[in-house]
Protein backbone atom coordinates (compact mmCIF):
# COMPACT_ATOMS: atom_id res chain seq x y z
CA UNK A 1 0.00 0.00 0.00
CA UNK A 2 1.39 3.20 -1.04
CA UNK A 3 1.17 5.77 1.96
CA UNK A 4 -0.95 8.70 1.52
CA UNK A 5 2.08 11.26 1.25
CA UNK A 6 3.02 8.60 -1.82
CA UNK A 7 0.17 8.91 -3.11
CA UNK A 8 0.04 12.36 -3.07
CA UNK A 9 3.39 12.66 -4.90
CA UNK A 10 2.22 9.88 -7.51
CA UNK A 11 -0.67 12.21 -8.28
CA UNK A 12 1.26 15.18 -8.72
CA UNK A 13 5.00 14.11 -9.69
CA UNK A 14 4.67 11.35 -10.89
CA UNK A 15 8.01 11.29 -12.34
CA UNK A 16 10.21 11.71 -9.19
CA UNK A 17 8.63 8.17 -8.28
CA UNK A 18 9.38 6.65 -11.87
CA UNK A 19 12.82 7.63 -11.50
CA UNK A 20 15.04 4.83 -9.90
CA UNK A 21 17.07 6.45 -6.87
CA UNK A 22 18.41 3.29 -5.58
CA UNK A 23 22.08 3.48 -7.08
CA UNK A 24 23.98 4.42 -3.99
CA UNK A 25 25.83 6.97 -5.77
CA UNK A 26 22.67 9.18 -7.05
CA UNK A 27 21.67 12.50 -6.05
CA UNK A 28 18.41 14.34 -6.43
CA UNK A 29 18.78 18.09 -5.93
CA UNK A 30 15.51 19.89 -6.08
CA UNK A 31 15.77 24.00 -6.65
CA UNK A 32 13.46 26.56 -8.26
CA UNK A 33 14.83 26.31 -11.42
CA UNK A 34 17.41 24.51 -13.87
CA UNK A 35 20.10 26.61 -15.68
CA UNK A 36 18.47 28.55 -18.64
CA UNK A 37 21.64 28.72 -20.44
CA UNK A 38 24.99 27.53 -19.76
CA UNK A 39 27.17 30.68 -21.28
CA UNK A 40 28.64 32.63 -18.70
CA UNK A 41 28.90 35.88 -21.53
CA UNK A 42 25.41 34.94 -22.29
CA UNK A 43 22.00 36.38 -21.09
CA UNK A 44 20.86 33.64 -18.58
CA UNK A 45 24.12 34.18 -16.13
CA UNK A 46 22.16 36.14 -13.85
CA UNK A 47 20.08 33.57 -13.21
CA UNK A 48 21.49 31.71 -10.21
CA UNK A 49 20.41 27.98 -11.53
CA UNK A 50 22.81 29.09 -14.72
CA UNK A 51 25.82 29.80 -12.29
CA UNK A 52 25.11 26.57 -10.54
CA UNK A 53 25.21 24.67 -13.91
CA UNK A 54 28.69 26.37 -15.26
CA UNK A 55 29.90 25.90 -11.46
CA UNK A 56 29.34 22.50 -11.59
CA UNK A 57 30.82 21.70 -14.87
CA UNK A 58 33.67 23.87 -15.79
CA UNK A 59 36.88 24.48 -13.68
CA UNK A 60 38.74 27.49 -12.38
CA UNK A 61 42.86 28.36 -12.86
CA UNK A 62 42.65 28.66 -8.89
CA UNK A 63 40.43 29.01 -6.27
CA UNK A 64 40.47 29.96 -2.51
CA UNK A 65 41.64 27.34 0.14
CA UNK A 66 39.39 26.33 2.59
CA UNK A 67 39.35 27.42 6.14
CA UNK A 68 37.40 25.53 8.26
CA UNK A 69 33.36 24.37 9.23
CA UNK A 70 31.21 26.26 11.05
CA UNK A 71 28.97 25.41 13.78
CA UNK A 72 25.99 24.00 11.94
CA UNK A 73 28.66 22.10 9.76
CA UNK A 74 29.37 24.10 6.77
CA UNK A 75 32.84 24.29 5.07
CA UNK A 76 33.88 27.80 4.46
CA UNK A 77 36.96 29.40 2.64
CA UNK A 78 39.76 31.44 3.26
CA UNK A 79 39.65 34.76 1.07
CA UNK A 80 43.25 35.55 1.19
CA UNK A 81 44.90 32.05 0.98
CA UNK A 82 44.57 30.37 -2.98
CA UNK A 83 45.24 27.05 -4.42
CA UNK A 84 45.80 25.84 -7.19
CA UNK A 85 43.48 23.85 -9.89
CA UNK A 86 43.76 23.58 -13.47
CA UNK A 87 46.97 26.44 -12.53
CA UNK A 88 49.65 24.39 -9.96
CA UNK A 89 51.70 27.46 -9.22
CA UNK A 90 52.10 31.17 -9.92
CA UNK A 91 54.40 33.91 -9.65
CA UNK A 92 54.26 37.29 -9.64
CA UNK A 93 57.65 39.76 -11.42
CA UNK A 94 56.65 43.32 -10.57
CA UNK A 95 59.19 44.85 -12.36
CA UNK A 96 57.51 43.69 -15.61
CA UNK A 97 53.57 42.98 -13.97
CA UNK A 98 53.79 40.01 -15.45
CA UNK A 99 51.99 36.35 -13.54
CA UNK A 100 53.28 33.05 -14.71
CA UNK A 101 51.23 30.46 -14.46
CA UNK A 102 52.25 26.78 -14.41
CA UNK A 103 49.80 24.26 -15.58
CA UNK A 104 48.49 21.14 -14.34
CA UNK A 105 49.74 17.85 -16.41
CA UNK A 106 47.33 14.92 -17.14
CA UNK A 107 44.17 16.41 -17.04
CA UNK A 108 41.33 15.65 -18.78
CA UNK A 109 37.63 16.62 -20.11
CA UNK A 110 34.68 14.82 -20.51
CA UNK A 111 35.01 13.51 -24.12
CA UNK A 112 39.27 13.05 -23.69
CA UNK A 113 40.15 16.23 -24.19
CA UNK A 114 43.70 17.30 -23.06
CA UNK A 115 44.23 20.30 -20.75
CA UNK A 116 46.58 22.42 -21.56
CA UNK A 117 48.07 26.35 -21.99
CA UNK A 118 46.08 26.36 -25.42
CA UNK A 119 42.73 25.85 -23.67
CA UNK A 120 43.31 29.05 -21.73
CA UNK A 121 44.77 30.84 -24.69
CA UNK A 122 41.76 30.27 -26.41
CA UNK A 123 39.50 31.02 -23.24
CA UNK A 124 41.09 34.44 -23.21
CA UNK A 125 40.55 35.36 -26.64
CA UNK A 126 36.75 34.34 -26.14
CA UNK A 127 36.63 36.78 -23.60
CA UNK A 128 38.38 39.83 -25.34
CA UNK A 129 36.50 39.17 -28.58
CA UNK A 130 33.02 40.71 -26.27
CA UNK A 131 31.41 38.63 -28.93
CA UNK A 132 29.12 37.37 -26.01
CA UNK A 133 25.76 39.37 -25.08
CA UNK A 134 27.20 40.09 -21.70
CA UNK A 135 30.74 39.91 -21.87
CA UNK A 136 31.49 38.60 -18.29
CA UNK A 137 34.79 37.16 -19.26
CA UNK A 138 36.02 40.47 -20.43
CA UNK A 139 34.45 42.10 -17.56
CA UNK A 140 36.37 40.15 -14.76
CA UNK A 141 39.77 40.32 -16.75
CA UNK A 142 39.49 44.05 -16.68
CA UNK A 143 38.72 44.30 -13.23
CA UNK A 144 42.39 42.24 -12.78
CA UNK A 145 43.93 44.61 -14.89
CA UNK A 146 45.02 42.11 -17.49
CA UNK A 147 46.27 44.59 -20.37
CA UNK A 148 44.45 45.61 -23.16
CA UNK A 149 41.50 43.97 -21.73
CA UNK A 150 39.95 47.82 -21.92
CA UNK A 151 36.45 49.64 -23.07
CA UNK A 152 38.51 49.87 -26.35
CA UNK A 153 37.19 46.18 -27.29
CA UNK A 154 33.73 47.94 -27.71
CA UNK A 155 34.86 50.37 -30.44
CA UNK A 156 34.88 50.17 -34.09
CA UNK A 157 38.13 49.11 -33.88
CA UNK A 158 38.73 45.08 -34.46
CA UNK A 159 41.71 44.86 -33.89
CA UNK A 160 40.92 45.86 -30.21
CA UNK A 161 38.86 42.72 -29.88
CA UNK A 162 41.84 40.55 -30.43
CA UNK A 163 44.31 38.99 -28.17
CA UNK A 164 47.78 39.90 -28.29
CA UNK A 165 50.83 39.35 -25.73
CA UNK A 166 48.94 40.14 -22.66
CA UNK A 167 48.23 36.30 -21.81
CA UNK A 168 50.63 34.38 -24.21
CA UNK A 169 52.28 30.50 -24.03
CA UNK A 170 55.18 30.03 -23.04
CA UNK A 171 54.96 26.19 -23.72
CA UNK A 172 52.08 23.46 -23.64
CA UNK A 173 52.09 23.79 -19.66
CA UNK A 174 52.90 27.70 -18.89
CA UNK A 175 51.50 30.93 -19.34
CA UNK A 176 52.17 34.66 -18.74
CA UNK A 177 49.64 36.85 -18.33
CA UNK A 178 50.41 40.71 -18.15
CA UNK A 179 48.72 43.62 -16.35
CA UNK A 180 48.60 46.93 -16.89
CA UNK A 181 48.92 48.02 -13.06
CA UNK A 182 49.45 45.85 -10.21
CA UNK A 183 46.41 45.05 -8.99
CA UNK A 184 45.17 42.76 -5.65
CA UNK A 185 42.12 41.70 -7.27
CA UNK A 186 43.81 39.25 -10.19
CA UNK A 187 44.00 36.25 -8.29
CA UNK A 188 40.13 36.73 -6.92
CA UNK A 189 38.89 37.15 -10.47
CA UNK A 190 40.37 33.90 -11.50
CA UNK A 191 38.03 31.99 -9.13
CA UNK A 192 34.75 33.78 -10.29
CA UNK A 193 32.85 31.56 -12.97
CA UNK A 194 33.16 34.22 -15.69
CA UNK A 195 37.15 33.23 -15.75
CA UNK A 196 36.40 29.19 -15.91
CA UNK A 197 38.72 27.28 -18.21
CA UNK A 198 36.82 26.04 -21.93
CA UNK A 199 37.93 22.79 -23.45
CA UNK A 200 38.90 24.69 -26.87
CA UNK A 201 38.42 21.18 -29.01
CA UNK A 202 35.06 20.92 -28.18
CA UNK A 203 34.25 24.23 -28.22
CA UNK A 204 35.66 24.86 -31.84
CA UNK A 205 34.30 21.46 -32.96
CA UNK A 206 30.36 23.40 -32.09
CA UNK A 207 31.59 26.72 -33.84
CA UNK A 208 29.98 28.08 -36.96
CA UNK A 209 31.24 31.51 -39.02
CA UNK A 210 28.63 32.98 -37.68
CA UNK A 211 29.19 32.23 -34.14
CA UNK A 212 32.85 31.08 -34.06
CA UNK A 213 33.22 30.74 -30.10
CA UNK A 214 30.00 28.70 -29.85
CA UNK A 215 27.51 30.72 -27.90
CA UNK A 216 24.75 29.29 -29.05
CA UNK A 217 26.33 26.29 -28.43
CA UNK A 218 26.85 26.74 -25.07
CA UNK A 219 23.51 28.08 -23.98
CA UNK A 220 21.69 25.38 -25.58
CA UNK A 221 23.61 22.08 -25.60
CA UNK A 222 26.78 22.40 -23.16
CA UNK A 223 29.67 24.25 -21.48
CA UNK A 224 32.71 22.08 -22.23
CA UNK A 225 35.90 21.93 -19.40
CA UNK A 226 38.01 19.76 -17.17
CA UNK A 227 35.31 19.45 -13.72
CA UNK A 228 34.41 16.98 -12.26
CA UNK A 229 30.80 16.65 -13.75
CA UNK A 230 29.81 16.15 -17.52
CA UNK A 231 26.61 16.99 -18.73
CA UNK A 232 24.53 14.02 -19.73
CA UNK A 233 20.93 15.42 -19.90
CA UNK A 234 19.43 18.91 -20.53
CA UNK A 235 15.73 19.81 -20.72
CA UNK A 236 15.15 23.01 -19.62
CA UNK A 237 12.59 24.23 -17.41
CA UNK A 238 13.11 20.49 -16.30
CA UNK A 239 15.84 18.17 -15.65
CA UNK A 240 19.42 18.79 -15.78
CA UNK A 241 21.44 15.47 -15.34
CA UNK A 242 25.10 14.97 -15.21
CA UNK A 243 27.55 12.09 -14.57
CA UNK A 244 30.88 11.84 -13.23
CA UNK A 245 34.07 12.00 -15.13
CA UNK A 246 36.31 9.40 -14.04
CA UNK A 247 39.15 10.75 -14.97
CA UNK A 248 38.91 14.27 -12.61
CA UNK A 249 42.37 15.17 -11.49
CA UNK A 250 41.02 15.77 -8.12
CA UNK A 251 39.57 12.42 -8.06
CA UNK A 252 36.41 10.53 -8.97
CA UNK A 253 33.38 12.57 -7.71
CA UNK A 254 31.21 9.95 -4.94
CA UNK A 255 28.10 10.66 -6.94
CA UNK A 256 28.11 8.80 -10.26
CA UNK A 257 25.12 11.18 -11.27
CA UNK A 258 23.35 14.05 -9.97
CA UNK A 259 19.64 15.14 -11.11
CA UNK A 260 18.77 18.72 -10.74
CA UNK A 261 14.97 19.26 -11.28
CA UNK A 262 12.83 22.13 -10.96
CA UNK A 263 10.18 22.19 -8.79
CA UNK A 264 9.14 26.14 -8.65
CA UNK A 265 6.78 25.92 -5.34
CA UNK A 266 9.18 25.79 -2.63
CA UNK A 267 6.24 23.95 -0.34
CA UNK A 268 6.57 21.14 -2.67
CA UNK A 269 10.14 21.10 -2.28
CA UNK A 270 9.85 20.98 1.51
CA UNK A 271 7.17 17.76 1.09
CA UNK A 272 9.20 15.78 -1.57
CA UNK A 273 12.03 16.27 1.12
CA UNK A 274 10.50 14.58 3.59
CA UNK A 275 9.44 11.57 1.84
CA UNK A 276 13.32 10.97 1.16
CA UNK A 277 12.83 10.90 -3.02
CA UNK A 278 15.00 13.81 -2.68
CA UNK A 279 18.81 14.30 -0.81
CA UNK A 280 18.99 18.33 -1.54
CA UNK A 281 16.71 20.98 -1.91
CA UNK A 282 17.55 24.72 -1.85
CA UNK A 283 15.76 28.07 -1.45
CA UNK A 284 12.96 27.28 0.99
CA UNK A 285 11.56 30.18 2.73
CA UNK A 286 13.05 31.30 6.40
CA UNK A 287 9.60 29.54 7.82
CA UNK A 288 10.33 26.55 6.11
CA UNK A 289 14.08 25.77 7.19
CA UNK A 290 12.83 26.71 10.23
CA UNK A 291 10.37 23.95 10.09
CA UNK A 292 12.70 21.33 9.12
CA UNK A 293 15.17 21.38 11.97
CA UNK A 294 13.25 19.17 14.42
CA UNK A 295 12.90 16.63 11.48
CA UNK A 296 14.04 13.14 12.14
CA UNK A 297 16.55 12.33 8.93
CA UNK A 298 16.96 15.93 7.30
CA UNK A 299 19.28 18.44 8.89
CA UNK A 300 19.00 22.09 8.18
CA UNK A 301 22.78 23.83 8.03
CA UNK A 302 23.31 27.76 6.67
CA UNK A 303 26.03 30.25 6.82
CA UNK A 304 26.33 34.03 7.02
CA UNK A 305 28.49 34.29 3.75
CA UNK A 306 27.26 37.27 1.81
CA UNK A 307 23.19 37.51 1.35
CA UNK A 308 21.54 40.15 1.99
CA UNK A 309 18.47 42.31 2.23
CA UNK A 310 18.95 46.47 1.36
CA UNK A 311 16.26 49.25 0.76
CA UNK A 312 16.99 50.66 -3.15
CA UNK A 313 16.26 54.00 -3.36
CA UNK A 314 17.02 55.74 -6.98
CA UNK A 315 18.82 59.03 -6.72
CA UNK A 316 17.09 60.05 -10.23
CA UNK A 317 13.62 59.56 -9.00
CA UNK A 318 12.72 62.81 -6.73
CA UNK A 319 12.23 62.65 -3.52
CA UNK A 320 14.94 60.00 -3.28
CA UNK A 321 17.62 62.87 -4.03
CA UNK A 322 16.77 64.42 -0.77
CA UNK A 323 19.83 62.90 1.45
CA UNK A 324 17.55 64.10 4.60
CA UNK A 325 14.61 61.47 3.28
CA UNK A 326 16.94 59.13 2.49
CA UNK A 327 18.42 59.14 6.16
CA UNK A 328 14.87 59.12 7.72
CA UNK A 329 13.69 56.29 6.10
CA UNK A 330 17.16 54.45 7.51
CA UNK A 331 15.87 55.43 10.38
CA UNK A 332 12.26 53.92 9.76
CA UNK A 333 12.88 50.87 9.53
CA UNK A 334 11.48 47.82 11.98
CA UNK A 335 14.82 46.24 11.48
CA UNK A 336 14.32 43.60 14.60
CA UNK A 337 11.44 42.65 13.62
CA UNK A 338 12.12 41.58 10.39
CA UNK A 339 14.79 39.40 11.73
CA UNK A 340 12.52 38.17 13.97
CA UNK A 341 9.23 37.75 12.19
CA UNK A 342 10.14 37.38 8.28
CA UNK A 343 13.66 35.72 9.05
CA UNK A 344 12.96 33.70 11.98
CA UNK A 345 16.03 34.83 13.61
CA UNK A 346 18.20 33.42 10.85
CA UNK A 347 19.50 36.73 10.04
CA UNK A 348 21.16 39.69 11.79
CA UNK A 349 21.83 43.21 11.36
CA UNK A 350 24.01 44.25 8.24
CA UNK A 351 25.61 47.56 10.04
CA UNK A 352 27.26 48.77 6.12
CA UNK A 353 27.06 48.23 2.53
CA UNK A 354 29.42 45.64 2.39
CA UNK A 355 29.45 42.49 3.42
CA UNK A 356 30.47 41.53 7.07
CA UNK A 357 32.52 38.63 6.01
CA UNK A 358 34.68 40.41 3.01
CA UNK A 359 37.97 41.23 3.00
CA UNK A 360 38.49 44.98 3.94
CA UNK A 361 34.99 45.06 5.47
CA UNK A 362 35.02 48.04 7.69
CA UNK A 363 31.79 48.78 10.44
CA UNK A 364 31.19 52.57 9.69
CA UNK A 365 30.91 54.93 11.98
CA UNK A 366 27.34 55.58 11.66
CA UNK A 367 24.74 53.00 12.65
CA UNK A 368 21.23 52.89 10.94
CA UNK A 369 18.38 51.54 14.00
CA UNK A 370 14.84 51.89 14.45
CA UNK A 371 14.57 55.51 15.82
CA UNK A 372 11.02 56.65 14.58
CA UNK A 373 11.21 59.88 16.90
CA UNK A 374 14.56 60.81 14.69
CA UNK A 375 12.91 59.25 11.50
CA UNK A 376 9.61 62.18 12.11
CA UNK A 377 12.71 64.71 12.86
CA UNK A 378 15.06 63.94 9.21
CA UNK A 379 11.61 64.06 7.61
CA UNK A 380 10.29 67.41 9.04
CA UNK A 381 14.17 68.74 8.14
CA UNK A 382 13.69 67.49 4.24
CA UNK A 383 10.43 69.75 3.84
CA UNK A 384 7.82 67.14 4.57
CA UNK A 385 6.43 67.29 7.96
CA UNK A 386 4.66 63.95 9.07
CA UNK A 387 5.00 62.85 5.19
CA UNK A 388 2.92 66.07 4.22
CA UNK A 389 3.78 66.96 0.33
CA UNK A 390 4.88 63.20 -0.74
CA UNK A 391 1.49 62.67 -1.89
CA UNK A 392 3.05 64.45 -5.07
CA UNK A 393 5.56 61.60 -5.30
CA UNK A 394 2.78 58.04 -5.20
CA UNK A 395 4.64 56.67 -7.84
CA UNK A 396 7.74 57.01 -6.44
CA UNK A 397 6.69 54.85 -3.25
CA UNK A 398 5.40 51.87 -5.33
CA UNK A 399 7.69 49.20 -3.53
CA UNK A 400 8.82 47.10 -6.04
CA UNK A 401 10.12 43.72 -5.43
CA UNK A 402 10.07 40.08 -7.15
CA UNK A 403 6.91 38.73 -7.44
CA UNK A 404 7.81 35.21 -7.41
CA UNK A 405 9.90 35.45 -3.90
CA UNK A 406 6.90 36.67 -2.19
CA UNK A 407 6.97 33.94 0.52
CA UNK A 408 9.97 35.55 1.24
CA UNK A 409 9.78 39.19 0.64
CA UNK A 410 5.67 39.79 0.67
CA UNK A 411 6.48 39.68 4.70
CA UNK A 412 9.34 41.85 4.94
CA UNK A 413 7.43 44.44 2.69
CA UNK A 414 4.28 44.63 5.00
CA UNK A 415 6.49 45.50 7.92
CA UNK A 416 8.48 47.98 6.53
CA UNK A 417 4.86 49.68 4.93
CA UNK A 418 3.45 49.47 8.59
CA UNK A 419 7.08 50.80 9.86
CA UNK A 420 6.55 54.00 7.04
CA UNK A 421 2.91 54.74 7.66
CA UNK A 422 3.61 55.48 11.53
CA UNK A 423 6.34 58.33 10.45
CA UNK A 424 3.31 59.31 7.87
CA UNK A 425 4.68 57.68 4.73
CA UNK A 426 1.87 55.93 2.65
CA UNK A 427 3.67 53.01 0.87
CA UNK A 428 2.27 50.85 -1.98
CA UNK A 429 3.35 47.67 -2.62
CA UNK A 430 4.58 46.23 -6.06
CA UNK A 431 5.57 42.69 -7.06
CA UNK A 432 6.74 42.98 -10.53
CA UNK A 433 7.98 39.47 -12.22
CA UNK A 434 11.27 38.72 -12.56
CA UNK A 435 11.96 39.69 -15.88
CA UNK A 436 10.48 42.89 -16.03
CA UNK A 437 12.11 43.64 -12.35
CA UNK A 438 15.55 42.39 -13.74
CA UNK A 439 15.44 44.81 -16.80
CA UNK A 440 14.30 47.99 -14.66
CA UNK A 441 16.81 47.24 -12.06
CA UNK A 442 20.17 46.15 -14.41
CA UNK A 443 19.10 47.56 -17.58
CA UNK A 444 16.99 51.02 -17.20
CA UNK A 445 18.01 51.37 -13.84
CA UNK A 446 14.57 53.60 -13.23
CA UNK A 447 12.93 51.71 -10.16
CA UNK A 448 12.59 54.27 -7.76
CA UNK A 449 11.99 52.41 -4.97
CA UNK A 450 12.81 48.98 -4.84
CA UNK A 451 13.59 45.31 -2.13
CA UNK A 452 16.43 43.81 -3.15
CA UNK A 453 17.97 39.72 -1.63
CA UNK A 454 19.44 38.26 -4.85
CA UNK A 455 22.48 41.62 -5.12
CA UNK A 456 26.47 40.61 -4.06
CA UNK A 457 29.79 40.27 -5.08
CA UNK A 458 31.05 37.47 -6.29
CA UNK A 459 34.79 37.98 -5.56
CA UNK A 460 34.41 38.74 -1.39
CA UNK A 461 36.30 41.59 -1.70
CA UNK A 462 35.30 45.22 -0.62
CA UNK A 463 36.82 47.67 -3.28
CA UNK A 464 35.10 44.44 -6.15
CA UNK A 465 32.08 45.45 -4.56
CA UNK A 466 32.44 48.89 -5.05
CA UNK A 467 32.86 48.44 -9.01
CA UNK A 468 29.81 46.63 -8.73
CA UNK A 469 27.47 49.38 -6.73
CA UNK A 470 28.70 52.65 -6.22
CA UNK A 471 31.59 53.76 -8.10
CA UNK A 472 29.78 55.81 -10.86
CA UNK A 473 28.68 54.50 -14.68
CA UNK A 474 31.39 57.21 -16.45
CA UNK A 475 33.90 55.50 -14.11
CA UNK A 476 33.23 52.21 -14.86
CA UNK A 477 30.51 50.87 -12.29
CA UNK A 478 29.22 48.01 -13.84
CA UNK A 479 25.67 47.67 -11.34
CA UNK A 480 24.88 50.97 -10.06
CA UNK A 481 21.10 50.73 -9.80
CA UNK A 482 20.74 53.45 -7.88
CA UNK A 483 22.41 55.95 -10.28
CA UNK A 484 24.83 56.88 -7.25
CA UNK A 485 27.52 59.08 -7.82
CA UNK A 486 29.94 60.50 -5.54
CA UNK A 487 33.37 61.67 -7.09
CA UNK A 488 35.40 61.03 -4.01
CA UNK A 489 34.04 57.63 -3.74
CA UNK A 490 35.47 57.47 -7.97
CA UNK A 491 38.16 58.80 -6.72
CA UNK A 492 38.87 56.61 -3.80
CA UNK A 493 37.95 53.15 -6.02
CA UNK A 494 40.68 53.93 -8.76
CA UNK A 495 43.19 54.62 -5.73
CA UNK A 496 42.33 51.44 -4.25
CA UNK A 497 42.07 49.42 -7.23
CA UNK A 498 45.84 49.72 -7.85
CA UNK A 499 47.43 49.87 -4.17
CA UNK A 500 49.87 47.39 -3.52
CA UNK A 501 49.82 47.63 -0.07
CA UNK A 502 47.80 46.10 2.02
CA UNK A 503 47.34 48.40 4.69
CA UNK A 504 46.85 51.49 2.61
CA UNK A 505 44.13 49.84 0.33
CA UNK A 506 42.32 48.69 3.74
CA UNK A 507 42.57 52.47 4.75
CA UNK A 508 41.01 53.60 0.96
CA UNK A 509 37.98 51.31 1.25
CA UNK A 510 37.09 52.03 5.22
CA UNK A 511 37.18 55.66 3.74
CA UNK A 512 35.00 54.73 0.74
CA UNK A 513 32.50 52.11 2.74
CA UNK A 514 32.36 55.62 5.65
CA UNK A 515 31.13 58.20 2.76
CA UNK A 516 28.15 55.30 1.40
CA UNK A 517 26.77 55.03 4.56
CA UNK A 518 26.55 58.73 5.14
CA UNK A 519 25.02 58.96 1.55
CA UNK A 520 22.49 55.98 2.38
CA UNK A 521 23.64 54.83 -1.60
CA UNK A 522 20.86 51.73 -0.19
CA UNK A 523 19.56 51.17 3.19
CA UNK A 524 21.24 47.82 4.35
CA UNK A 525 18.74 45.97 6.55
CA UNK A 526 19.63 42.56 7.41
CA UNK A 527 22.18 40.05 6.63
CA UNK A 528 20.65 36.28 6.04
CA UNK A 529 22.04 33.04 6.33
CA UNK A 530 22.17 30.61 2.56
CA UNK A 531 20.70 27.68 3.65
CA UNK A 532 20.18 24.19 2.63
CA UNK A 533 18.47 21.20 3.66
CA UNK A 534 19.04 17.42 3.01
CA UNK A 535 19.31 14.36 4.12
CA UNK A 536 21.21 13.88 7.13
CA UNK A 537 24.02 11.79 5.73
CA UNK A 538 24.70 13.73 3.38
CA UNK A 539 28.94 15.07 3.95
CA UNK A 540 30.38 17.73 2.42
CA UNK A 541 28.44 20.98 2.22
CA UNK A 542 30.57 23.71 1.44
CA UNK A 543 29.91 27.60 0.99
CA UNK A 544 31.07 29.60 -2.46
CA UNK A 545 30.78 33.21 -2.85
CA UNK A 546 28.23 32.53 -5.64
CA UNK A 547 25.79 30.28 -3.50
CA UNK A 548 26.09 27.54 -5.70
CA UNK A 549 26.78 23.96 -4.00
CA UNK A 550 29.72 21.87 -5.63
CA UNK A 551 28.44 18.47 -6.04
CA UNK A 552 31.85 17.44 -6.01
CA UNK A 553 32.16 18.32 -2.24
CA UNK A 554 29.09 15.90 -1.13
CA UNK A 555 29.06 12.53 -0.31
CA UNK A 556 27.31 9.90 2.03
Amino acid sequence: MLSRISKFLLLFFPFLLLVNYSHSADLLVLSEDVPAGLDYDGPSIAIPATQTGVDNLMEPLIYYKTKGINDEGVITHDYSQFEGRLAESWSFDESSLTWTLKLRKNVKGCNGSVFNADDVIYTYERAKSVSGAAPIGWFLASVGSMANFTPAVFGENKDAKKLGNEVTKVDDYTIKIRQSAKNALFLHVLTVFGSYIYDKETMLDNATAKDPYSHEYNDRKNAPSFSAYCLKKWVKDKDFVVTSNNDYYRGKPYFDRVILRKVPQSANRLVILKTGQAQLVERLTPKEFDSLKSVKGIKVAGVFGNENLFIHMNYKSPPFDNPRLRRALAYAMPYQSIIKDAYFNNARSWPGHVQTTYQDYHKPSTAYTEQLGKARSLLAEAGYPNGKGLEEFKDAFKLAYVAEKESFLGPVANLIKTNLSKIGINVLLDPLPQTQYGDRQLVKKDLPFALNDQEKPIAPDAVYAFLLFWVSAEKGGLNNMVNYSNPKVDELYAKALIEGDPAKRTKLAAEMQEIVQNDVAWIPVVEFKTHWAFNDKIKGIKWHPDNAIRWFDLSM
